[in-house]
């Protein structure tokens, strides 16, 4: 797995083949970075933004933004080996003052909620919906600046209940995977 652009262009990320990961795609993150760079309806640039990187997994989605300029990464993944993985790669790639990272259950971290961010970027086990009580959390706490993007990786065939809290902005598919990009509804 490597960096696609960025200052860590072409650099190694470590990762382990277990049944507890699903690491995104080369493609697929290249996909989302075209997204964020050229889509006239996405507001939000990588550039000094802090991220939200949730069921961070061994972190190639916010170490890419590392290596674009975003100011710092919030990882947060609840899996002792990847954590530990994780953070050896922050270690090598020498970027590790811009991270903050978590290991524990997503919705029991209190921490993250009392923050801002501009990107968010959810990558949830594909059978799992526990992410949408954390949208909840986030949306109600206003944990995002006025220029936000919460991106979504889900599994293509998944049908989550979404309209209530985000207003998407657009879906697009890459073989198994659906990654839906949207901002919180303001309410």
């Amino acid at each position: 797995m490597r960096i696609i652009s960025g200052k860590l262009k072409g650099r190694q990320i470590q990762f382990l083949k277990s049944k507890f990961t699903r690491p995104l795609k080369d493609v697929v993150k290249e996909n989302i970075f075209n997204i964020l760079k050229h889509s006239n309806q996405i507001e939000i640039q990588i550039n000094k933004a802090k991220i939200l990187d949730l069921y961070s997994g061994i972190g190639s989605f916010g170490i890419e933004c590392i290596s674009r300029g975003a100011k710092n990464v919030t990882f947060v993944e609840k899996e002792r080996k990847i954590i530990n993985l994780l953070k050896e790669n922050l270690i090598n790639l020498s970027i590790a003052n811009q991270a903050q990272v978590f290991n524990q259950e997503i919705e029991s971290n209190n921490f993250f909620f009392k923050n801002k961010y501009d990107i968010f970027f959810f990558d949830p086990p594909f059978k799992e919906n526990n992410f949408i009580e954390v949208l909840q959390k986030l949306n109600k706490n206003k944990c995002f600046n006025n220029k936000h993007l919460v991106i979504i990786h889900r599994e293509k065939n998944t049908h989550d209940k979404l309209n209530e809290i985000l207003n998407i902005l657009m879906i697009r598919q890459y073989g198994r995977s659906k990654i839906i990009f949207g901002k919180f509804n303001l309410k």
